[in-house]
């Protein structure tokens, strides 16, 4: 599967004014890849954002109509490159028509969806039901919305119904708003997408994050004493690492050093440089951390364990019911919003994921890595942030 990118264009074609709606990393530069899924029928648009050079895919998925024009699930932010390498397909397979927000939690996919829906005023915009806004809940047009052109996918039929269906998660009530996501099946291409239900773990780090490794190579050292060396093996150490970092946390391989011992250290960094975080490395990773990355690529399909510990298993019945329908589609293809993609795998694979929220399921994580995930659960449900769990069913 051939990406397109351009690596010759200014930094201005890749600024995204907005970055401070949501300041987190590359900030106010976003570059972004296109790869062709299925010929001349699905696209997919990747960009990354982070962390502390925690780093992620996050991913549109632009789809051909049989009537013309095209469906954008997810938008990314749309920058001058973005648009670019978009308009490349609109020039052959005709304008976007419709622009889907699957989430009604997902800042990081809802901040992008005004300013796209502001470069094709022609199209549509059909939204997860249940949106909320912190810390004041406020509606969809004070956020940027087009009143006249935002639509509820609240279970009526929709315009693109022939070529699509659609099942809503949720919502699933938490302390502060809803989790809800809206998984799109396209019928014409056997595609399914999802925004962040399930995922696929891949052993080395994807496309978009291999173009500046800084981020993997920042986190393939042992100290803060090691300098910067960009080897094929420490990119794969470093993804290995920050992919634990993304689903865990703190995960049971990590310590983390007291705050003075580590600023003490930064007198040893060889490079001290902003870039570099003036030289504060408080990781340590201990003998026999792999185990913990080997687990998250058992199964092709899983739950991160953040949606498993914190969110998925306040409703089991719900998830599952909803999985249920889910896994009634025929697809042979799942693209998720974030990690690898497309992922070969098909209803039963999908269905297997959620087994976790049932008593005979055996889709299970090692429970030594949840520890800060139980401490972080606990703390939300005493402070009457979330509800707890119910029983697995």
């Amino acid at each position: 599967m051939r990406s397109v990118q351009n690596s010759q264009i200014s930094p201005r074609e890749r600024s995204w004014f907005y970055w401070f709606t949501v300041p987190i990393y590359p900030y106010s530069q976003r570059r972004t890849i296109r790869r062709e899924v299925v010929e001349n029928a699905v696209w997919i648009f990747e960009q990354l954002q982070g962390i502390f050079y925690v780093v992620t895919p996050i991913r549109m998925t632009v789809v051909k109509l049989d009537a013309g024009g095209l469906l954008v699930y997810a938008p990314v932010a749309p920058t001058v490159e973005c648009l670019r390498l978009l308009d490349d397909v609109v020039s052959v397979h005709g304008d976007v028509k419709y622009i889907i927000l699957p989430t009604a939690s997902g800042l990081e996919h809802k901040v992008f969806i005004p300013p796209f829906a502001r470069k094709f005023p022609n199209a549509q915009i059909y939204v997860a039901p249940d949106q909320w806004s912190y810390p004041v809940n406020l509606p969809l047009s004070w956020l940027g919305f087009p009143r006249d052109r935002t639509h509820l996918l609240d279970g009526r039929s929709v315009p693109f119904g022939d070529q699509f269906e659609y099942a809503k998660l949720g919502p699933i009530r938490l302390g502060l708003g809803p989790f809800e996501e809206i998984a799109l099946f396209d019928r014409r291409s056997k595609t399914l997408m999802v925004t962040d239900s399930v995922v696929s773990v891949p052993e080395v780090a994807p496309e978009i994050l291999q173009i500046d490794p800084y981020p993997l190579l920042f986190h393939s050292r042992e100290t803060g004493a090691e300098g910067i060396e960009d080897t094929e093996a420490n990119r794969r150490k470093g993804w290995q690492r920050v992919a634990l970092f993304t689903f865990y946390f703190q995960p049971s391989g990590l310590e983390v050093a007291d705050l003075v011992p580590s600023v003490r250290e930064v007198a040893k960094a060889p490079d001290r440089s902003k870039k570099a975080f003036f030289g504060w490395y408080p990781f340590h990773w201990k003998a026999g951390w792999q185990r913990s990355f080997e687990a998250l690529r058992k199964h092709r399909l899983i739950v991160a364990p953040i949606l498993q510990r914190l969110i998925l298993n306040r409703e089991p019945q719900i998830v599952i019911d909803w999985a249920e329908k889910v896994a009634s589609w025929d697809f042979e293809r799942v693209i998720p919003c974030h990690l690898e993609a497309p992922i070969a795998a098909d209803a039963k694979e999908f269905r297997a994921a959620f087994n976790f929220l049932e008593k005979s399921g055996d889709r299970t994580l090692p429970d030594q890595d949840f520890e800060l995930l139980k401490q972080l659960e606990q703390g939300l449900i005493k402070t009457k942030v979330t509800p707890p769990p119910k029983d697995k069913i």
